[in-house]
């Protein structure tokens, strides 16, 4: 039997950098905390930015992140902050291309998904306000009481963990229809799609 969601086709678009002109969750760490606080915490993070630059891993550092950032606050003041962040700055953050070939495939009647290395709080407003069929994120842990505990809540969703969490949500046997990233964090969920499309967007708002 046909899978009806090929027939219709899933589209995924990764979100930083591919439809953003920067990355959205140090724009709200930054935009969250203020220029002070934000500094501040960018030195106390110099000793994990050193150790990033040997073993390359990317999770480690973006916990490191939400422990300094984040942790503390619940869950919904995150999602209230970011509701608010995305109104103030999706203007300036979104490829004006990127949202138009996104929009094109929703007129094709394509399915559209974001799958991002992004805390998925932060981009849920934008995948909102896009209209997006679904979105894939990394996600953080909180504690009973809806604090965060200042880690993430499994794998950060980058590489094949991206191809993990479609596979997850949308079938083992999935093949995207098409796919668009801009980094060596999205080739794996490049891969599976028919039409993989890498720095495609140069738009800036």
């Amino acid at each position: 039997m046909t899978d009806p969601l090929h027939e219709i086709g899933l589209v995924a678009f990764d979100f930083d950098g591919t439809m953003t002109v920067k990355d959205s969750f140090t724009a709200f760490l930054a935009w969250r905390a203020g220029g002070v606080r934000y500094a501040v915490g960018c030195v106390k993070l110099t000793p994990k930015i050193i150790a990033y630059l040997f073993d390359r891993n990317r999770g480690k550092l973006k916990a490191a992140a939400v422990r300094e950032f984040l942790k503390g606050a619940t869950q919904s003041q995150l999602e209230q902050q970011a509701r608010v962040f995305a109104e103030k700055n999706s203007g300036r953050l979104l490829r004006p291309d990127a949202v138009d070939t996104w929009r094109r495939w929703r007129t094709k009647g394509a399915k559209t998904v974001i799958v991002t290395a992004s805390p998925d709080f932060v981009v849920a407003p934008f995948a909102r306000g896009l209209g997006a069929d679904g979105l894939i994120g990394t996600e953080l842990a909180f504690d009973a009481d809806g604090r965060c505990i200042g880690v993430l809540a499994g794998q950060n969703c980058r590489g094949p963990e991206k191809v993990r969490r479609l596979k997850e949500t949308y079938g083992e046997d999935l093949r995207l229809t098409a796919a668009y990233g801009d980094t060596s964090g999205d080739k794996e969920m490049l891969a599976i799609a028919d039409e993989p499309g890498y720095r495609v967007f140069r738009g800036k708002p």
